[in-house]
């Protein structure tokens, strides 16, 4: 935005007849804005401003506008006057932010100026939208509000409230942001708003992350003068061209005093956010137009989508069925904000589109990923999602910056970014399973990219390029064909081929229908889409065994299934070699890396450190060299070869860091954050977005349901043949694998199935090599069933209704053997043979279950309906059971040499299965029910032309069928194999020829940190250890989140076919399911976990396992730790002797953790300090009245007794407990400390009402024998010299807070005293590292009750355990004496009464709560049942109010431990609301070694402001010290001027040297003792700083409290006297003010007679009391600058003598109900003006004096000048400037001056008395303004002016004397004589004639 303000005009040329009517234009860049006429004007002044929209593009250098002034014309054409052009250069380079332009001379069409200045400042704000889809990351949501003054247009007074909703892709890994607002409100500059994103958990001063600069002015231009949801882009404030730092999405208000903010709209969908046109840029950063040009071609496999009603009718007459292509797709594309489609292809799987979508964007983009949906378009209801996928812009593009985060970093290819490109390459869907149904699809919300897909949706080729500048013309235009020939070389296929060998499946859940597995990649080989191809993809089906535990698996014993799947993909083997060879490189680090911190963990040797160290390095270096390259590939894209160079850097430089730390490294601990690093950066590395090839998913089903399912990446199991490291990860070996269900909204915590799957995909041009990876010999078979109905008592195919005499396994397909072809290069062995199906023998021991094996009689149960049975079985009989149950155990034993069940022929002799009915379960032997059987036949087959397992891959996937065989009684010809589906496909199976028999040991010693699933706040675990088909349960440990099983189970005989080095290499995992017993309902799981055996193939491996932590997983989250070790030992046939030694049993049937597994232990003490309870909540709605601790660690338990009365007294009577405990002496097998609290309830009830676990005892553990090192703390020795002034105000409390805080200003005289200071913390006492929390006697632990009824994830706390530990080992030797108790001198634990008192000095930066950004604070204080609510006292229109409250209470501790001080606003109408409180602990003061009830005071004083406050004298708390720390007492000597402590000897002389000894001080003794406290690290006297919180935001602070808490026990006596911090009072003073002369006054005007005067009179008043503005009467005429007055000027002013400041109270505004105090220095102001009656007056001169630096006056006025003034460059010297408060009264001349361009002119000089009197004073001495009654003190005279001093309106005859007379007096005289020689001359001429006749005629005569 460029914002013009066009201000004025001057000096336009005159028309010929008139004045123009001038108007402005200015045009940029054709665009042309106009002011508003002014009319006849040669100086117009029109204040426009106007607006240009920049739209996103950045001024240049070369950047102008141009300013045109026309005379407006009505009718014709307005005419030019003038023109000028104004380059924008300094606002383009952003070094300013406005340009003022003064003066601008405008040009007449021909070029010549005119000579007219415009005036006009240049305001540029570059403000910047765009749009975007949202992630959701929200990572901090806080309002706050700012106060600002008025700016252009704003109100006096604005809140500017910001929102902070949501942040985006901000930069680093594992940070925590925080954002800062800042408001800038310098008069200078326009105000402008900061947003600055902080990384909170760094510790560097250079965690800013990124900022955004906006003008307010901005957001108050903008509707309802507010920006909503706006996306601001952050950037680096000393680097603007280092791009986007992240972004922010805010809402940013600015309101006027009671203005409400306008309600903000509703979130809508993410991706349809339209961020492009809601972005706001910094000035000088510039977001370029890029064309995102993204070419789609085509699409493979789209699954059906539509009923068509045609097809089934078609089908129906007989015509050929195409469900194939019963669907309409066309792609969206989404892209910040934006969408396009391509067109609609009907009735097309495999459409071509062959179209470009061009997205027009800015870049770089805050969107991440371009959203590519494929959908079904219909005609009548919505459109349908088939599946979408994502383009990663992160993963596609690259900024050139990935690399900084490797250390080592060469900086000499700087070009490595690149814009975002991709393919031509496809893209795979995935979403719902494909099979289409009517009905509506439950798994829908995966086709629209919600979670993981669960089953392969198609695929889309598609291809992305960005072209720079430059529009498209159309968003939708066809691909050229040329570009079409080139992506056919992109298409080209090769032939793959994979086999998949299942070895078990295991853990299934319960039994239900016959299980089946199938695999398919990509669209081959699923079998229940109708229009693929038929494939060997899946297993047979089998029907699950119980394993005599727990769970069910598949007997597969020796004959595996195997599947085999040819497929047809473009070959990218250049791009997942290189992918997997940084997958293994990746992998070896990850284990190298987990051994050395092992190594760290469990403080292995140097020696062993250094070779784990050397063998990571030289692995790492070695691995990095083996890169496959990528030159010479064909089919190569521009980002293959871009990410190539990426990777190749980065890996360069780990390669450099890994050589410097080979050479220089010295420790290992500093390595590891730097490898660390180097592992992120492999795995980010370790992404291929270029991957066509789809995930192999293996699914489960029953019957003909989908079940479970699992995805595996392609890569992982791809054999390579460029180097073994580039070949999959599991490529040809056995993967354990567990499934899971689609949409699983119990995430996981079911497993359906447990598979160990071999699987190997390659190209067919490898299939060979497949026979290097191939165990066991393969079998391919043809099957096919035959079936018989019984009618009448005879078996034949009469009954068989619609079954045919042979069909497949499902009896639905017809079948004849003699259809079957077998496939190309396979041949026949053998004819057709009945073979029907082995149930394999059970061979699972039956195991005892443990956990019931007491209750050999009955057990009872109850039905619940809807169910059948019941639930649970317990073993007491009550009233309402309905149902029992007893269990009859039959031993049995093998008899040597007998015949096995397994040799015995159970089943018909002819092979026959029999059935009751149709469709149901089939078996051996024939009942009298029977109705139905059949039989299986197989026909094996073998390769023909090749030998080896890889032949399996020339099935071609299905057996051809003989079509011209196949007639039917219709006389149909041929029928598509299609028909035949899931019975002419092959069953292909691997068999073991011989098992090895291998013996388990699982050693399960503990968990840790379970989570509580019953009300008692603990659960009942036990474990199910399940190993292949094998599953043992340990036994239930009762009512603990800790167990200690230390069980060892044995799995004597696990029978495992394949090669047993193969197993070594990837044996099967041990799976742990932890589960709480219940005793009514189902058992609820608790976790689980995974654990490798240790594999020994041989007697000679004697190394035994080492327990190890392994997590526990519940719901995808940590639900605690399992303590296990597993080891898997070869049997030798015969031979048991070889296997280790059978480990100690507890009981009969448990075998214990053997030594030499199981830690090391010895023999430790554990005191317990358990001191009481606190705040217990209520249990089952009845308090908690009579309860004991019990503490358990390692199998050991001890009790409390019981507190008899928890409100009397909530502390143990018996405080310190000892548990004698054998702990491991590793730190981390040490079990934990378990505390529960027991109610004692009547009939004898105990329930547990709160527990509580502690997990690590290294803080606890202490050396026994030491003695408690004293801590030195060095007194402050500043010296104090003590002046000889005369303190003449006395000093309070005040003065010594502001002396601490460094405010000497408002100290004095305080600090000239040499008086005591005190420590002012800035944040809690608690938080002071040298106090240790304050928790040195005992901490507080939090109690925690079980499962609550909302399952939210944190459990509820129910009230707090006060205690502590000791944690020591004790001596083997039992003849060795004990160490000493630890716990020793401990307070008496009865409750006390106390008194306490809260000092509460002031609050900082609260948060406002009213509409003006202000709130009226006052304290609340709650202590127990008391509470004190200081309302009355509230401070008004304040963020910072200064209280000064003292509030004395009294409680009993420790029941009323608890204090809350609460600080609320106060508003007259409404409920007052809180802003925030804080809570202490008064009890851990009370208790606390630190002395933190009363703070130490710097001196021992009996008397004065420091007068000793605490109950016990220094010398009493010095002698319980030394108590405390088991020292000998302090002896004192010398009269007390010597102490002796701790071995020292301290001299009074030595430790007051320099220091003043005031009249307040104690005696010797007591300060001697205190110099001596002062030493030892107790808490001094201080003032903490307490941060402020609410409940509706508990994690951010309202602002912060000052203050300090005394607690005071009764039992010692009454307590010092409290200090008085009432905020200070100002006093009442009067300043009297005489004017008596002025003097050499500028004489400002002429009179009518031309002479030069002022009316003068002399104004004065006080700043901040401008109301009281007094003025001299008018010294009238002053003909030489002189004025007489004497005048009296009185100001009365409140004075805080302390602080040197007045104290000013008024009302900010009219209807503001309270007056708002300022504090301002006392100064007066003194101005001379001169007197106008018809205008407004002259001013003619000022001096500003300051009563504190009074300049001092002249006594004369001719030495008074300007240079007795400071002008601020020169101090002024000492002498110069005195306080007239010192003074009281002072009179003389001082100047007063006015300041003309810039420098300082005389107007005058005036003649003072200045007297400062207090109001006692002013009682005495009174005196009256100006000349008023009392006239006196002293009495003022009317002045003596001059004769020529009057007004000449009101005295008529001094206006014609003094000015008439003496101006025109020769004039009057003239006019006089003039008028009597004129009448002289008329009275002549009038008688001369007269007189001439009568000479003449003589009548007389």
């Amino acid at each position: 935005m460029l914002r013009v303000a066009v201000e004025s005009a001057a000096g336009l040329p005159k028309k010929k007849l008139g004045s123009p009517d001038p108007i402005a234009s200015v045009v940029f860049k054709d665009e042309k804005k106009k002011t508003k006429t002014v009319s006849s004007e040669l100086n117009p002044v029109w204040n426009e401003t106007l607006e240009f929209d920049l739209k996103g593009v950045p001024l240049d250098s070369s950047s102008y506008i141009d300013v045109i002034v026309k005379d407006y014309e009505t009718l014709c054409k307005d005419k030019l006057i003038g023109s000028a052009k104004v380059s924008l250069k300094d606002l383009a380079s952003s070094q300013v932010k406005s340009l003022p332009v003064k003066n601008l001379a405008l040009v007449d069409e021909n070029g010549k100026s005119i000579g007219v200045g415009v005036f006009f400042p240049l305001l540029f704000t570059f403000l910047r939208h765009t749009k975007e889809n949202i992630f959701n990351i929200y990572f901090v949501i806080f309002e706050t509000y700012f106060a600002i003054s008025s700016h252009f247009k704003m109100p006096f007074l604005s809140k500017i409230r910001v929102r902070v909703i949501e942040g985006r892709q901000l930069p680093g890994n594992n940070i925590k942001p925080v954002v800062k607002v800042h408001v800038s409100i310098d008069q200078m500059i326009p105000y402008s708003s900061f947003l600055q994103v902080y990384n909170s958990n760094s510790f560097r001063a250079d965690c800013l992350m990124g900022e955004f600069k906006l003008d307010i002015g901005y957001i108050y231009d903008e509707p309802a003068h507010c920006i909503m949801k706006k996306w601001i882009l952050l950037n680096d404030p000393d680097d603007s061209s280092s791009g986007a730092k992240g972004y922010l999405k805010v809402s940013m208000f600015v309101l006027g005093t009671g203005d409400e903010p306008p309600v903000e709209r509703k979130e809508q969908d993410n991706d349809k956010d339209d961020v492009e046109s809601n972005l706001l840029l910094p000035a000088g950063v510039a977001l370029r137009w890029v064309t995102l040009k993204l070419k789609v071609f085509r699409a493979e496999d789209v699954p059906q989508m539509d009923d068509s009603i045609t097809q089934t009718l078609k089908e129906a007459f007989g015509g050929q069925e195409n469900k194939k292509n019963l669907v309409d797709p066309y792609v969206e594309a989404w892209f910040a904000g934006k969408k396009l489609c391509t067109q609609i292809i009907e009735k097309n799987a495999n459409p071509e589109w062959n179209q470009q979508l061009n997205l027009q964007v800015k870049f770089p983009s805050m969107c991440e990923r371009i959203k590519l949906t494929v959908f079904d378009w219909d005609r009548l209801s919505g459109n349908d999602a088939i599946g979408t996928t994502y383009l990663d812009l992160t993963k596609i593009a690259s900024s050139g910056g990935e690399i900084e985060g490797i250390k080592y970093r060469e900086t000499g290819n700087s070009e490595m970014g690149f814009l975002p490109t991709f393919g031509p390459c496809y893209i795979n869907l995935y979403g719902s399973p494909r099979e289409f149904s009517a009905l509506s699809d439950p798994y829908e919300d995966l086709n629209l990219g919600k979670g993981e897909g669960a089953a392969y949706r198609g695929r889309i080729l598609v291809e992305l390029s960005t072209k720079l500048d430059g529009k498209a013309d159309k968003s939708v235009e066809e691909i050229p064909s040329d570009d079409i020939l080139v992506v056919q070389k992109y298409q080209r296929r090769r032939k793959y081929c994979l086999c998949a060998v299942f070895h078990s499946a295991t853990m299934i859940q319960e039994p239900g229908e016959p299980i089946q597995f199938e695999v398919s990649i990509g669209n081959y080989g699923n079998k229940m889409d109708l229009t693929c191809k038929p494939l060997a993809s899946t297993t047979q089906y089998s029907c699950a065994v119980f394993d005599g535990n727990n769970y069910y698996y598949l007997p597969w014993a020796d004959t595996k299934p195997v599947i085999a799947i040819t497929s047809f993909w473009e070959d990218i083997s250049h791009r997942l070699d290189s992918l997997n060879t940084i997958l293994y490189i990746s992998n070896c680090l990850q284990t190298n890396l987990s051994a050395l911190k092992s190594a760290v963990q469990s403080k292995a040797t140097d020696a062993r450190l250094v070779e784990i160290w050397l063998k990571l390095i030289n692995q790492l270096m070695e691995d990095i060299s083996r890169i496959p390259d990528m030159e010479g590939k064909p089919n190569l894209t521009a980002l293959d070869i871009q990410q190539k160079m990426l990777r190749d850097s980065a890996l360069e430089n780990i390669m450099k860091g890994a050589k410097h730390l080979f050479e220089e490294a010295t420790d290992v601990n500093k390595c590891l954050s730097v490898i660390e690093d180097w592992l992120d950066k492999l795995k980010q590395l370790a992404e291929e977005p270029q991957n066509s090839m789809p995930d192999v998913i293996i699914w489960m089903l029953r019957g003909e349901k989908r079940v479970a399912y699992t995805r595996i990446p392609a890569h992982q199991v791809l054999y390579s043949s460029y180097s073994e490291q580039a070949c999959g990860q599991y490529c040809g070996k056995t993967k354990t694998v567990f499934m899971k269900y689609p949409m699983d909204n119990k995430k996981g915590l079911k497993i359906p199935v447990q598979l160990r799957v071999n699987m190997w995909l390659g190209l067919a041009t490898e299939e060979k090599k497949f026979n290097h990876y191939a165990e066991g010999i393969f079998n391919v078979f043809a099957e096919l069933y035959e079936n018989q109905a019984q009618v009448l008592g005879k078996w034949g195919t009469t009954g068989l209704l619609n079954r045919s005499k042979f069909s497949d396994v499902t009896g639905k397909v017809k079948l004849k053997q003699e259809y079957f072809l077998p496939p190309v290069g396979w041949e026949w062995e053998g004819d057709w043979r009945v073979d029907p199906e082995k149930t394999s023998p059970v061979l699972a021991l039956f195991i005892i279950d443990i956990n019931r094996e007491k209750y050999l009689g009955w057990e009872y149960g109850v039905t619940i309906p809807p169910d059948d049975k019941p639930k649970s079985w317990v073993a007491a009989e009550k009233m309402y059971h309905v149902h029992r149950r007893k269990r009859m155990i039959r031993p049995r034993k093998r008899i040597p040499g007998a015949k096995t069940a397994a040799d015995k022929d159970t089943g018909d002799a002819e092979g026959w299965e029999y059935s009751s009915l149709i469709g149901w379960k089939f078996h051996r032997k024939q009942r009298s029910s029977d109705t139905f059987r059949r039989r299986r036949w197989r026909r094996k087959m073998t390769p023909a032309d090749r030998v080896g397992a890889s032949a399996i891959f020339k099935l071609e996937g299905a057996l051809g069928v003989d079509m011209e065989s196949k007639g039917d009684e219709k006389g149909t010809k041929t029928e598509t194999s299609v028909k035949q589906f899931g019975a002419n496909t092959p069953t292909v199976s691997c068999t073991f020829d011989q098992s090895n028999t291998y013996h388990l040991r699982v050693y399960v010693y503990q968990a840790r940190n379970l989570t509580a699933l019953d009300k008692d706040s603990f659960s009942d675990p036990y474990v199910h250890v399940s190993f292949l088909h094998h599953s043992q349960t340990t036994e239930t440990i009762r009512s603990t989140l800790n167990p200690t099983w230390d069980q060892t189970l044995i799995f004597k005989n696990v029978e495992i076919y394949g090669d047993p080095q193969s197993l070594a290499q990837n044996p099967p995992i041990v799976v742990m399911e932890i589960f709480d017993s219940d005793q009514v309902g189902k058992d609820e799981m608790l976790g689980r976990s995974t654990c490798v055996p240790i594999v020994k193939l041989t007697s000679g491996m004697d190394a035994s396992p080492k327990l190890h932590w392994e997590p526990v997983t519940h719901k995808n989250g940590p639900a605690g730790e399992i303590l296990v070790a597993a080891e898997l030992i070869l049997k030798t046939k015969g031979n048991d002797t070889e296997l280790p030694l059978i480990p100690p049993k507890r009981g009969e049937k448990l075998y214990m953790v053997p030594q030499g597994v199981r830690p090391v232990v010895q023999l430790t003490a554990i005191e317990v300090l358990a001191w009481g309870l606190r705040n217990m909540k209520t249990y089952q709605l009845a308090p908690v009245t009579s309860p004991s601790l019990v503490v358990e660690c390692g199998g050991e338990r001890v009790q409390t007794a019981v507190i008899k009365n928890m409100k009397k007294c909530p502390n143990f009577a018996g405080n310190v407990l000892l548990l004698k405990v054998l702990l491991p002496k590793e730190e981390m097998y040490t079990p934990p400390i378990v505390l529960k609290v027991i109610d004692h309830r009547p009939f004898g009830r105990k329930p547990v009402v709160g527990q509580c676990t502690i997990n690590f005892l290294e803080e606890f553990r202490c050396d026994p024998y030491a003695t408690v090192a004293e801590v030195l703390y060095h007194e402050d020795e500043t010296i104090h010299f003590v002046t000889t002034l005369q303190e003449k105000e006395t000093v309070d409390w005040w003065s010594k807070f502001y002396a601490s805080v460094g405010e000497s200003e408002r100290c004095r005289p305080y600090l000239d005293k040499g008086y005591d200071t005190l420590e002012v913390y800035d944040h809690e006492l608690e938080s002071a590292k040298e106090f240790m929390g304050l928790t040195d006697f005992c901490s507080t632990f939090k109690l925690q009750r079980g499962k609550n009824e909302s399952d939210d994830d944190d459990p509820a706390v129910v009230g707090e355990f006060k205690g502590s530990f000791k944690v020591y080992p004790l001596p083997d030797d039992p003849g060795v004496p004990p160490p000493p108790q630890q716990f020793r001198e401990l307070p008496d634990s009865v409750s006390q009464e106390c008194v306490v008192r809260i000092y509460v000095v002031q609050a900082i930066d609260l948060q406002p709560k009213d509409n003006n950004g202000k709130c009226d604070p006052y304290i609340k204080i709650s202590l127990g049942k008391k509470s004190i609510d200081d309302r009355d006292n509230y401070v008004p229109y304040t963020l910072n109010p200064v209280f000064g409250r003292m509030f004395e209470l009294t409680c009993f501790l420790p029941q009323d431990k608890d204090l809350k001080i609460a600080i609320y606003d106060f508003d007259l109408l409404s409920r007052d609301e809180k802003v925030g409180e804080t809570v202490i602990d008064l009890e851990n003061r009370l208790l606390s070694r630190f002395g933190s009830y009363c703070g130490l005071a710097q001196t021992y004083c009996i008397s004065g402001p420091n007068h000793w406050r605490d109950q016990l004298n220094p010398s009493k708390i010095l002698e319980q010290l030394a108590r405390w720390k088991g020292l000998s007492p302090p002896r004192s000597e010398d009269n007390g001027n010597t102490l002796s402590f701790g071995g020292r000897l301290y001299c009074l002389s030595d430790l007051e040297a320099n220091k003043e000894i005031h009249e307040h001080l104690g005696p010797p003794s007591e300060r001697i003792a205190l110099h001596v406290l002062r030493t030892q690290g107790l808490v001094p006297e201080h003032v903490e700083t307490r941060t402020l919180y609410s409940s509706f935001q508990p994690t951010l602070p309202q602002g912060k409290l000052q203050m300090w808490v005394d607690i005071f026990p009764k039992s010692l006596g009454p307590p010092g006297p409290p200090f008085d911090i009432s905020p200070r009072k100002p006093k009442k003073y009067f300043l009297r003010v005489i004017v008596w002369n002025t003097t050499d006054v500028v004489l400002d005007e002429t009179s009518i007679t031309g002479e030069n005067m002022s009316d003068i009179y002399v104004k004065g008043w006080m700043p901040g009391m401008e109301e009281d503005k007094q003025k001299t009467d008018v010294h009238y005429r002053s003909l030489d600058g002189d004025g007489n007055f004497s005048w009296r000027f009185v100001f009365g002013f409140e004075y805080l003598p302390a602080e040197q400041l007045c104290l000013v109270s008024k009302k900010e505004y009219f209807w503001s109900l309270d007056k708002s105090e300022f504090r301002i220095p006392p100064k007066l102001i003194v101005q001379i003006w001169d007197n106008d009656k018809f205008s407004l007056d002259d001013y003619l001169g000022a001096i500003e004096l300051d009563l504190h630096h009074l300049i001092n006056p002249s006594k004369t006025p001719e030495k008074c000048s300007l240079s007795m003034v400071p002008d601020g460059t020169t101090p002024p010297k000492s002498d110069q400037l005195k306080s007239l408060f010192d003074q009281k009264a002072v009179r003389g001349w001082w100047p007063c001056y006015m300041d003309k361009d810039g420098k300082r002119e005389l107007g005058g000089k005036v003649e003072l008395t200045l007297e400062i009197v207090n109001e006692k004073e002013a009682d005495e001495r009174p005196a009256g303004k100006g000349r008023d009654e009392p006239n006196m003190n002293p009495k003022l005279d009317p002045p003596k002016r001059p004769d020529t001093s009057f007004f000449w309106f009101t005295n008529p005859c001094k206006t014609c004397r003094f000015i008439v007379w003496r101006r025109f007096k020769w004039l009057f005289i003239g006019l006089v004589v003039l008028i009597l020689v004129l009448l002289f001359i008329g009275i002549l001429l009038y008688s001369l004639p007269n007189y001439i006749s009568m000479k003449i005629v003589k009548p007389f005569n």
